[in-house]
């Protein structure tokens, strides 16, 4: 008997979830524990203290892999994506992390990544079309 391959219109994190389940069980057994953690370092509303940003991240093999950072429009300029960024790398140093790695879109902020200290080792270019995707990466000092 066959799996059924299902293209998934409406994909739901139960799906995701056992998704990574079945990935993280395989990385485990093939290639030693991968010490799986998620990372979330939240910007939070002064007065209602719901999320508006943050930076969510994710560590695996000894490198934390920054998957989303946003700062709100109201906040940018004030330092906040570096506090942010800052926060990561301390967890990413204290669970004994190599370093950071991230992408990020040529009208996002790689400057901003490059001012950080972190330096590009790839390209994705036409991503999007006309536009490149750069990936970067940080070696942290002082990691186990």
């Amino acid at each position: 008997m066959q799996p059924l391959v299902v293209l998934a219109e409406e994909p739901q994190e139960a799906d995701h979830e056992a998704i990574l389940a079945a990935l993280l069980a395989y990385n485990d057994a093939a290639g030693g524990p991968s010490g799986y953690q998620e990372v979330a370092v939240l910007v939070r509303h002064p007065e209602t203290g719901a999320t508006i940003g943050g930076l969510w991240g994710r560590i695996i093999y000894d490198w934390l892999f920054v998957e989303l950072l946003v700062v709100p429009a109201e906040f940018r300029g004030a330092g906040l994506g570096t506090q942010l960024m800052q926060t990561a790398e301390a967890k990413a140093r204290a669970s004994g992390c190599v370093g950071v790695w991230l992408d990020t879109f040529a009208f996002q902020a790689p400057d901003f990544y490059r001012r950080l200290g972190y330096q590009q080792f790839g390209v994705l270019p036409d991503h999007p079309k006309g536009r490149s995707r750069f990936f970067f990466m940080k070696r942290l000092g002082g990691a186990a």
